[in-house]
């Protein structure tokens, strides 16, 4: 079986995770993202401005 084989809307039980506890696996990929996007500023010498956390 594919990875993509299977849509969230034929998995009742994951849609109603995904709705009371969020999407983690989606933001995993954009956190991932955005490492990534990171990384590569880093490593081609660009300046990142700092990211926000919201933390004090």
């Amino acid at each position: 079986m594919k990875p993509d084989s299977t849509r969230t809307e034929e998995l009742p039980i994951y849609a109603s995770l995904i709705r009371e506890r969020g999407d983690v696996v989606e933001e995993a990929r954009v956190v991932a993202e955005e490492t990534q996007h990171q990384m590569t500023q880093a490593l081609n010498g660009v300046a990142a401005a700092p990211h926000e956390t919201g933390a004090p």
